[in-house]
């Protein structure tokens, strides 16, 4: 596809709270507080980071000559551990029932407020 002047690039993000994805990915905790905890840069991303990353790549000018990369933009948290939800291969049959329950709960909260 290059030679059509096609690029295609690929962005991993890691953990970027926002609210749906919080309550859902992360149900019962604080927004970012998974990342802080296991993250090597102590932190969770931002919007504005995964923004400009796009921008960046999309840009007329800026990068033509990059494609058939995946980006993974993660505070290196899939080089140190494996990825973002590694280590829930911990969790036991009963958490992650409760985290099939507050999802369901959370969902269902946010379709009755549609």
């Amino acid at each position: 596809m290059a030679r059509f002047g096609i690029r295609l690039n690929a962005v991993g993000p890691g953990e970027i709270p926002t609210e749906g994805m919080s309550k859902r990915l992360n149900p019962g905790e604080e927004p970012g507080a998974r990342s802080r905890a296991t993250n090597p840069m102590a932190r969770a991303g931002k919007m504005s980071e995964l923004q400009n990353l796009a921008t960046f790549l999309m840009a007329p000018g800026q990068c033509d000559w990059l494609t058939g990369q995946s980006i993974f933009m993660d505070g290196a948290q899939a080089l140190a551990t494996g990825g973002n939800f590694y280590e829930m291969r911990k969790w036991s049959d009963a958490e992650w029932k409760q985290a099939r329950e507050l999802i369901e709960a959370q969902n269902a909260k946010d379709k009755s407020q549609r």
